[in-house]
């Protein structure tokens, strides 16, 4: 069955502060590669797309096409005109970065198409970190939420948005994301991440500065909105900063480099626990050892102390950290065995076989004045 599917996203193009778009391409990529007839539509003034551009110019746009040759998107100053844009389609998925005013319009398009199946996707946190903005969205129309983990799908269900909620993982893009040769390391630790919003600033310090400063690593942080304080703070624990790195560079990355961590946000540890957000997956997709700050892995997503290590202390970290450097056959055995778990269960294509089977199992639509009345 050759399905019509349209993608709402707030850019395809930038993953600048914007961790979504690596999914998302992912997915796009692998349901063009099954030969289905995709669109995705972003707003003209997102503003992930405008920070990228104010900070690297049109270079970095170029580059993006480059990379991704068969990913476009038709971008919008107003709303789409749904019923010439939309007309046949099959799945709609609209991602939680749309503005309410979008999310209200393509419910009523659904309202007036019961062949169309419109699913709501979340990957934040803020339906437990701040329900009053994700109330904003009238959800009623959809025919179901994709949440990217169990804690999440439970926060839906108790606050009664959405019909039926489902558990869609993100996961790894392994066209992109991929070992590659690595005839010399540059250094020893890499962390790639945006400082951002305060969310994890003592986990930074506990789980990566700390140990770096304690093991004398040679050590490079990537990302975005870092604070002049704490690029100063990076600098005095000799850490070199270096920015933003386009997302699909992040494998070359990784391939001069011994070990790289993870350090989740704290709501994702405190209040949405299960939910390892998307680094890791990429990660391990490029087959560098991992050692992770606590998390609560309570769906059994990978196999602990063999995909990857978790140090629940400064001092654990860089006892973690030093093994890994030390121990040759631990750090190809972390590294092979987390990108088998990466390929045997965590690729876009095992998404797209879940959305797909979501899409099929929904229940079909009964008559309108049922369920809108």
């Amino acid at each position: 069955m050759s399905l019509k599917i349209a993608i709402f996203c707030h850019s395809l193009v930038s993953d600048w502060n914007h961790g979504n778009a690596h999914f998302l391409r992912g997915i796009v990529q692998e349901l063009k590669a099954r030969d289905y007839d995709v669109r995705v539509f972003e707003p003209q003034n997102a503003w992930s797309r405008e920070n990228l551009e104010r900070d690297h110019g049109q270079a970095a746009v170029r580059a993006f096409r480059r990379a991704f040759p068969n990913l476009s998107s038709i971008r919008y100053t107003k709303e789409p005109d749904f019923e010439g844009e939309l007309d046949g389609t099959d799945l709609i998925l609209v991602h939680e970065w749309n503005e309410p005013s979008i999310v209200a319009s393509l419910g009523a398009y659904r309202k007036r198409h019961p062949g169309t199946r419109l699913f709501f996707h979340d990957t934040h946190h803020r339906a437990i970190t701040a329900p009053e903005e994700l109330s904003r969205f009238d959800l009623s129309a959809f025919d179901g939420v994709l949440a990217y983990g169990e804690s999440l799908r439970q926060a839906y269900q108790r606050l009664g948005w959405g019909k039926q909620v489902y558990v869609w993982h993100e996961a790894a893009d392994i066209r992109t994301f991929h070992p590659l040769p690595s005839p010399g390391k540059i250094g020893d630790l890499v962390w790639i991440g945006n400082w951002g919003d305060e969310e994890r600033t003592e986990e930074l310090r506990e789980y990566f500065i700390g140990p770096s400063c304690d093991l004398n690593l040679k050590a490079v942080a990537f990302g975005v909105r870092y604070p002049i304080s704490a690029i100063a703070e990076l600098e005095e624990a000799n850490i070199a900063y270096d920015g933003w790195v386009a997302n699909h560079k992040v494998p070359e990355v990784f391939a001069r480099f011994r070990v790289t961590i993870h350090v989740p946000r704290r709501p994702y540890t405190q209040q949405l626990p299960g939910i390892p957000t998307i680094r890791p997956f990429e990660a391990l997709a490029c087959g560098i050892p991992l050692v992770s700050a606590p998390w609560n892995d309570n769906e059994g997503l990978f196999r602990i102390g063999r995909d990857f290590l978790i140090a629940p202390s400064r001092e654990q970290m860089g006892s973690c950290l030093r093994d890994v450097l030390h121990d040759q056959s631990l750090a190809q055995s972390l590294a092979e065995s987390g990108l088998q778990t990466i390929r045997n269960r965590h690729t876009c294509g095992h998404r797209v076989d879940e959305l797909l089977s979501i899409f099929h199992q929904c229940a079909p639509a009964i008559r309108e004045e049922e369920v809108y009345s």
